[in-house]
């Protein structure tokens, strides 16, 4: 199975480094088209992008990783670091479970 990374240049361009595929995006619909691409992509089995990319289509982000289990969906930091308002893993089974742990 092959990985995608959707994100910035210098992202893009480091993950290229270790031979991950990538798509440049610049704005909030380059990254909506770009990942519903992807996610249609029957080999594809990780998509990564970086958080403030996610944060921008988190919709489409979160279907895809509550109704399907391939490809798994990623989010890394991006150049300028975590952002203040980040999700825990935590946070994100609440969410998905409607159960406090």
């Amino acid at each position: 199975m092959r990985a995608m990374v959707i994100a910035d240049e210098d992202t893009v361009l480091g993950f290229r480094f270790a031979g991950v595929e990538g798509r440049v995006v610049e704005s909030r619909s380059e990254a909506a088209r770009a990942f519903e691409e992807a996610v249609r992509m029957p080999d594809l089995g990780l998509v990564i992008l970086t958080e403030r990319i996610a944060g921008g289509i988190r919709a489409a982000v979160d279907r895809q990783r509550f109704e399907a289990s391939v490809p798994l969906v990623v989010e890394v930091p991006g150049p300028e670091g975590p952002p203040e308002d980040r999700r825990t893993m935590l946070d994100m089974i609440r969410e998905a479970v409607g159960v406090s742990i």
